[in-house]
């Protein structure tokens, strides 16, 4: 296949009448296809667009859709009983169960039914689209065109390509999704494709964290949010379901030949044998209905200096904490002296650091510095920080009872809601924020998308708030290198091994 013509507004097939083949059928329909919609379970497909009406009417009495529109659109789709009905369409999406052999007799059953030109898409999640395509007479035809749900809202479509998806029907594709008013990016078929890849530290991070007892769900999902996370990572796995995550993060595992970046974690295997599967069986990490994760109110005891206070750094955390720090010292009248070439970035107050990590444990760093007072506070990503943000913080095991105290009252006194953290390196949201960088350099590394794709699929995916690489270009390479690098040093094993893209950018 050379070239195909623009595939807008020509007659398709959705096959499977689920929740994401509906939602396929009506963001097409709206678009203006007639859609031919089966299911091979007899009647879903009418049950489905009977559904369809009921969601379209109520779109319509809040006023985000005209009620002529949503006629017009309910009237494109058709309920069939035979896929034969489909031979002249020019388009077929299947959205049917994820098991490679059925879909590979379905792919292979419509071969015998549509013309040699027809489209043929998968929506896939985790299916490798090379393989799906296995055994097609033309295997040229299959591209990927993964969803997320709920369809009608979620603007993203991965659109994948196997190793013999030709180029004009990934690109045909391409511009059919921006004509279904969507944002598509171009993945290649290898496990997880961008987004259930990118995503595996957001979850893994957190469940290392609870492994090792660092904190509790409530804190780490508060830090996460205060990073600008819609969810933090338990809350979003309780929903999600710990079955449906786990068995993601298995067969990403698998598929990767046991890469030790994507083990499972036991914390989320015994929830699962547990049957604690989250919201659906009424308890994940928390109960459901759920009164919220309201974390207990710290009272913390006024910051106090005999008048040495130093802010050392350079960059846009470091200004942020010499406007924090002069404002809190503004009582006495005087404000922080300022050295921008220390090498750490933090506070140093009558001779104890308070420091932003860079991926040692508070303990490590009172080794490294000779220094015995020392608390490690995590990275801030979101700045100007909000009054009242949540920020892990731990202190060395050695530091004496004052300054314990002192730590969250400064970090307080900072405008921060300081959390406690066992002294675990990278803390939580700067140890999150690296794996994701690190594994998107990875994916644009091996081909599997660009830069550009990486940041639009984790926003537009997952609502992210912001791209691994629009990260990175607010940190610098060097820095999230060297907090990979100490989680490395600390934990002894490839799961925090640097890309070789972050090296070479650097």
């Amino acid at each position: 296949m050379t070239s195909i013509p623009p595939l807008n507004l020509a007659p398709m097939l959705v096959i499977g009448a689920g929740i994401m083949g509906a939602g396929i059928a009506q963001v097409a329909a709206q678009a203006g296809h007639p859609v031919l919609l089966h299911d091979a379970r007899a009647g879903a497909a009418a049950e489905a667009k009977t559904k369809l009406a009921r969601s379209l009417d109520t779109l319509v009495a809040k006023g985000k859709l005209d009620a002529d529109a949503a006629a017009q659109a309910l009237a494109r789709i058709t309920p069939v009983t035979a896929i034969e009905e489909a031979a002249p369409v020019r388009l077929v999406v299947e959205a049917i169960v994820e098991k490679l052999d059925v879909k590979r007799a379905l792919f292979r059953q419509l071969e015998g039914i549509v013309a040699a030109d027809c489209v043929l898409a998968t929506n896939t999640s985790s299916i490798s689209v090379t393989a799906i395509a296995n055994g097609l007479v033309h295997p040229e035809r299959l591209v990927g065109m993964h969803f997320f749900n709920p369809v009608p809202l979620m603007k993203l479509v991965e659109v994948v390509s196997g190793l013999q998806t030709a180029p004009a029907v990934a690109e045909a594709i391409f511009a059919l999704s921006k004509v279904w008013g969507k944002t598509p990016v171009h993945a290649k078929s290898t496990p997880g494709f961008i987004v259930n890849r990118i995503a595996r530290p957001y979850y893994a991070e957190t469940l290392a964290l609870l492994l090792e007892q660092a904190a509790t769900p409530a804190v780490l999902d508060a830090c996460l949010r205060a990073a600008g996370f819609r969810m933090g990572p338990c809350e979003l796995m309780d929903l999600i379901g710990h079955d449906t995550n786990f068995s993601v993060t298995q067969s990403v595992h698998e598929a990767n030949f046991f890469d030790k970046r994507f083990v499972p974690s036991l914390v989320q295997r015994e929830m699962v044998d547990g049957g604690l599967l989250g919201r659906k069986s009424g308890r994940g990490f928390y109960a459901y209905p759920n009164d919220g994760t309201a974390l207990p109110v710290a009272v913390h005891e006024a910051p106090t200096t005999a008048g040495e206070v130093t802010v050392h750094g350079a960059g846009p955390i470091a200004e942020a904490l010499e406007q924090a720090a002069t404002a809190a010292l503004s009582a006495q009248g005087w404000g922080p002296a300022r050295v921008t070439d220390s090498g750490w970035t933090g506070l140093e107050i009558d001779g104890a650091r308070l420091m932003l990590t860079d991926g040692r444990c508070a303990a490590q760093v009172a080794a490294d510095t000779g220094c015995r007072d020392v608390a490690v506070f995590d990275r801030p990503v979101v700045l100007p920080v909000a009054a009242g943000t949540a920020l892990a913080y731990a202190v060395a095991g050695g530091a004496c009872a004052a300054w314990r105290g002192q730590a969250a009252a400064w970090l307080a006194a900072l405008g921060f809601a300081p959390l406690p953290l066992v002294d675990a390196p990278g803390l939580v949201v700067a140890r999150t924020v690296a794996m994701l960088v690190n594994e998107a350099a990875d994916a644009v590394l091996q081909g599997v998308c660009t830069p550009a794709g990486a940041d639009a699929a984790m926003k537009l995916g997952v609502n992210y708030p912001a791209g691994p690489f629009e990260w990175l270009a607010r940190w610098s390479t060097g820095e999230v290198i060297a907090l990979l690098d100490a989680l490395d040093a600390q934990y002894r094993g490839e799961r925090y091994r640097v890309s070789p893209w972050l090296r070479r950018a650097a």
